[in-house]
């Protein structure tokens, strides 16, 4: 199984050098757990893509501990982008921005674009200083799989790579992805929804257009399966959750309070917090739960709210669940 260590001086200046001579590293962020490497060394990110069976074409987040490093990955440093970061970084928020020619496109998926985001997490801050650069990063799951919020699931996924070093950071506060803003275009549009809001990116900026493609785009984490368990997996709204779980085997069921399970029915059930914040921290882990129940499938109770993180949350629920 990989290799967990604890979030120590020592441990952080192994893994920075361990990134600097072309090696990948798993490590915590706010949001997910990433997978690691220099994002100027086009070979250590091809172990990226190896690693995680990831397509080739899907580009990778640059993660940077300051806005100069951002400036070595990337151009087109607008007033907007400024705001955009004075507001919302270190933290949850990737910027899609046009690439700096000295970033290989291996970085990039091929594109003359690039996503770059300046984490809060203290771990991955901690490790982005000892490395001296940026450190590009999917989230460290199997492609398409559930994305980790634990060095365990992370540990889990990569179970035959002893050699893989996975930085514990402790359970991911956030537990979803970052939001994506793409700056490349006239307005700004919003490529993926995460905990910074539409909301609130609409208080600085103005009108902001939501755009989520399903396929190979600018934007990482577009495809319309993605953060997917291994057991098939169906979103139904609450009122149709009864007849669902009546019409097939026992089934692992995801849902919000106030949901009646029959006992002796055979369905195991996950209850989910009730607010917007707790849903989402607990998001993955509670699928990857659902994923190791072992029943044939998995229901998940659709919320109905959809304002703030809500949209987040039922976005990444609709891509688990897709066929």
């Amino acid at each position: 199984m990989a290799a967990v260590l604890p979030y120590t001086d020592d441990n952080i200046d192994l893994a920075a050098g361990a990134l600097r001579s072309g090696g990948v590293v798993a490590f915590a962020t706010e949001t997910v757990y990433g997978l690691g490497a220099d994002t100027f060394n086009e070979s250590a990110i091809g172990k990226i893509y190896e690693l995680k069976q990831r397509p080739v074409r899907n580009p990778l987040i640059a993660h940077v501990i300051d806005l100069p490093t951002a400036r070595r990955v990337s151009t087109g440093w607008t007033r907007r982008a400024m705001k955009l970061v004075s507001a919302c970084w270190p933290g949850p928020l990737t910027l899609i921005l046009p690439r700096n020619p000295a970033v290989p496109l291996a970085a990039t998926g091929g594109l003359d674009t690039i996503a770059v985001r300046s984490p809060k997490h203290p771990l991955a801050r901690s490790l982005l200083y000892a490395m001296g650069g940026p450190i590009s990063a999917p989230s460290a799951n199997r492609s398409g799989g559930v994305s980790p919020t634990t060095a365990q699931h992370v540990a889990s996924d990569y179970r035959q790579h002893t050699n893989l070093m996975v930085l514990d950071g402790g359970p991911c506060v956030l537990g979803i992805e970052s939001t994506v803003v793409d700056l490349c275009e006239s307005k700004p549009v919003v490529r993926r929804l995460g905990v910074v809001t539409i909301e609130q990116l609409s208080e600085l900026l103005g009108a902001i257009e939501v755009d989520m493609p399903t396929e190979q785009t600018a934007s990482p984490g577009s495809d319309l399966r993605h953060y997917a368990p291994s057991v098939p997996a169906t979103l139904v709204a609450r009122e149709e959750l009864a007849a669902a779980l009546a019409a097939g085997e026992p089934a692992a069921v995801i849902c919000l309070p106030g949901v009646h399970i029959e006992v002796g029915s055979g369905h195991i059930r996950f209850e989910m917090p009730p607010d917007a914040d707790g849903y989402a921290a607990h998001l993955y882990e509670t699928l990857r739960r659902a994923d190791a129940a072992g029943c044939g499938r998995i229901v998940v109770e659709l919320p109905a709210q959809r304002s703030g993180v809500w949209s987040a949350i039922v976005d990444r629920l609709r891509r688990a669940t897709s066929a």
